[in-house]
């Protein structure tokens, strides 16, 4: 048998993220703490990638103001049959739209690999951005040193690319492909025509393989 504290912790492990929210809403903390474990590694990242380098210092307050508001509307909350994940993210795209628009933004060109980016990435690129008949072929076997060391290289490249990218298109992106979501969950989340989204998509992904077609041309030459 369960101990109490156990048995309230393996209760809250299975709420849904709705359900967590309303029952912190009703008071209860322990709630709150599992529901921004699930979803604090992803928000960061997502507020990270968005901002881009040139405000990296910035990222941290975008990501607490982010929370803070969801504190602050915690009362408010309403599930109305939608998924409690859109919201967060919506709220962090917002903020951080926000500050780029107020702070204009300079296109830097930097690779960075900070908390394993180089290799997250890369599995975004392999997914994403290749055939998928290259894509199945580079699964087949298991990568050598030199492959994986490879890989991390492209995924930094990435991140240089997507940081390139108009701001509209890089949120579409890292929404889209990183963090599952649809274009109509997209288009209504973030209160846009679904033509709107599927646009930034497309141009945003047609940019980035341009971006990275030139970094592999680069690499047949040295090869």
């Amino acid at each position: 048998m369960l101990e109490p504290d156990a048995a309230i912790a393996a209760l809250h492990e299975a709420m849904p993220d709705d359900q967590l929210m309303l029952a912190y809403a009703d008071g209860d903390r322990a709630a709150f703490d599992v529901l921004y474990g699930r979803h604090e590694g992803a928000l960061y990242r997502f507020v990270r990638r968005l901002l881009g380098v040139r405000l990296a210092a910035e990222v941290d307050e975008v990501y607490q103001e982010t929370w803070f508001r969801i504190v602050a509307a915690r009362e408010s909350f309403s599930p109305q049959g939608a998924s409690w994940r859109p919201w967060p993210f919506t709220i962090a795209h917002n903020l951080a739209m926000d500050r780029l628009r107020i702070t204009g933004r300079e296109v830097h060109f930097y690779a960075h690999d900070e908390d394993g980016d180089g290799a997250d990435a890369a599995r975004m690129f392999r997914h994403r951005l290749r055939a998928d008949g290259d894509s199945a072929a580079s699964e087949a076997a298991a990568p050598s040193v030199e492959e994986v060391a490879s890989w991390r290289a492209a995924g930094r490249r990435l991140l240089a690319c997507l940081d390139e990218l108009p701001h509209e298109q890089r949120a579409a992106f890292l929404l889209h492909n990183e963090e599952g979501f649809t274009v109509e969950a997209m288009a209504n989340t973030l209160d846009l025509n679904f033509e709107t989204v599927r646009s930034r998509l497309r141009y945003g992904l047609k940019k980035l393989r341009a971006c990275m077609e030139r970094y592999l041309q680069v690499l047949e030459r040295r090869g």
